[in-house]
């Protein structure tokens, strides 16, 4: 059962929750792309993750410390103040629907990650 609460399988599960969420927010960014003053929602996580790691990683007990940031680094939502027409919206629906296309590919990527994972505990559970 390591397999499960292992630093890498967290981060696999954190990732997939990052990637959600901002796939949420870009839909909400494209569905408000004609609302006036609306202001693009942007999601980060990698950006403070990883200096928190690596601070993690030079500590006395670096897996636990980075046990300990991956379990308590939250998603950021937070609001583009770029205005890009004259009606206050910040949405650029041509590069949301790009950005959108790029994030459901790695989500693909991490859930083919995770099920090679899960893949690895059903073998040794079959005992093969």
């Amino acid at each position: 059962m390591e397999l499960l609460s292992s630093n890498s399988f967290l981060m696999l599960e954190k990732s997939l929750g990052y990637l959600w969420t901002k796939q949420a927010a870009i839909a909400d960014n494209i569905t408000n792309a004609e609302t006036p003053g609306y202001k693009e929602k942007v999601v980060t996580f990698e950006e403070g993750l990883k200096g928190k790691l690596l601070l993690a990683s030079r500590k006395a007990a670096p897996v636990k410390s980075m046990r300990q940031v991956l379990e308590g680094t939250p998603f950021s939502v937070t609001e583009q103040t770029v205005q890009t027409r004259m009606d206050d919206n910040g949405v650029n629906v041509t590069a949301q629907a790009a950005e959108a296309i790029r994030n459901a590919y790695q989500m693909r990527y991490v859930m083919s990650s995770i099920s090679t994972e899960l893949s690895v505990l059903n073998t040794a559970i079959r005992g093969q």
